[in-house]
């Protein structure tokens, strides 16, 4: 077996392997590390602003994310639903993604199928020998002119196929390709996906299938918020050369910022103050620089506080230009509170005043290695800095 390639995030250190030309064109695409040739055969790899494991024939390439991997699905999985609070994967080692991640969709699959797959009615399409809802009459024209029987009809049928256990199965399926999976692991997904036979696969434009959470459906919202996370960030294909390739690659900056904007949002809304993260505008009068902060609050139908999410450390020798962006978004949104939101912080949140002008700027670190019920308490803090400033 090679000896996997490990990388920490943020830190810019590299490795360099000797891998064939096939090997590192698949690991190129899959952007999770930069791939540059070195010389005789071998290649640099580094990191590329993102996280999570490759894994091309007998080469595993690992990005590790600082703030752990439970700690990445908790961003991932609020992003989309604010209840989706998911515990440590137990029995897991806590950097090794492939099996943190296996682990909490077959345990959340396991809850949420105790009592079976639900089941719902869904339109059916079908050939039969007899009439059964309605009969489809351009169809069975266009099949089988002048002839009466079999039928071509759309009726409900009462199915366990419905997009709930249609994106369960297709999620287990993919984590089912991923190879080395722990001890374990591959016989709970097959018994899972025996109790899911019904459900078909999802295919194409069909993965975006909507699962609105209702009474019925509620005890399956953590394991749609894991299933979705698979299917979004995950996948299992033949690369160059027939290379198999699984890959679960992660933009962290992008997920932090979807993030925060969620969290502002839920947080403000017991003040009811309304939160907009798609403000668009320009800094200049000519309409030629175009500004689009992430979170802007409004008061009033008037911009009131501009929030900035920067994924990376907060620190003075890196946090002047992100200063002079929030203080220009300020600037052309006409208001005076502006906030900083880090990933990572070596200081303690601060308010900073600019000189000659009623702005004034708050760095606020985030502790993304704490649990997720602290990570939120922060935020909430955090409004309550910014409502007493306004």
């Amino acid at each position: 077996m090679i000896e996997p390639v490990v990388l920490q995030e943020f830190q810019h250190g590299s490795e360099v392997r000797a891998i064939d030309q096939k090997t590192a064109a698949a690991l190129a695409k899959t952007e999770l590390v930069k791939v540059t040739p070195v010389s005789g055969g071998r290649w640099r790899l580094q990191t590329a602003g993102k996280v999570g494991s490759v894994r091309i024939g007998g080469l595993d390439v690992h990005v590790k994310p600082k703030m752990g991997i439970s700690r990445l699905l908790f961003l991932l999985g609020y992003a989309k639903n604010p209840n989706f609070l998911p515990e440590d994967s137990p029995g897991t080692a806590e950097d090794d993604l492939w099996p943190a991640l296996a682990e909490s969709l077959v345990r959340y699959c396991e809850r949420a199928l105790a009592r079976g797959p639900i089941r719902g009615y869904a339109s059916v399409e079908a050939t039969l020998p007899l009439i059964r809802g309605r009969i489809l009459v351009a169809d069975q024209i266009a099949a089988r002119p002048g002839q009466s029987f079999p039928l071509e009809v759309r009726h409900d049928d009462y199915t366990a196929d419905i997009p709930e256990n249609r994106l369960l199965r297709t999620a287990l399926r993919i984590m089912s390709e991923v190879p080395r999976l722990p001890d374990g692991i591959p016989g709970r997904i097959a018994r899972l996906e025996a109790h899911l036979r019904e459900a078909h696969f999802l295919t194409g434009t069909s993965s975006n299938a909507a699962w609105p959470l209702t009474r019925l459906n509620s005890h399956y919202g953590d394991a749609l918020q894991i299933a979705e996370i698979v299917l979004r960030h995950q996948s299992a294909e033949t690369g160059p050369g027939g290379l198999k390739v699984a890959s679960f690659v992660i933009p962290v900056h992008r997920v932090f910022e979807d993030f925060v904007a969620k969290a502002l949002r839920e947080a403000f809304a017991r003040f009811r103050v309304r939160v907009d993260d798609q403000v668009s505008s320009y800094l200049d009068e000519q309409r030629t620089v175009r500004i689009r902060p992430d979170v802007v609050t409004m008061l009033d139908g008037v911009p009131n506080t501009v929030v900035d999410a920067k994924y990376k450390f907060q620190d003075k020798a890196g946090t002047n230009g992100d200063v002079f962006q929030v203080v220009s978004y300020c600037t052309a949104l006409g208001t005076t509170t502006g906030c900083l939101v880090y990933a990572h912080g070596v200081k303690e949140a601060e308010w900073q005043s600019i000189r000659n002008s009623p702005i004034r700027v708050l760095q606020y670190p985030l502790d993304l290695t704490a649990p997720p019920a602290s990570i939120l308490r922060s935020i909430a803090e955090l409004v309550e800095r910014l409502l007493a400033r306004t």
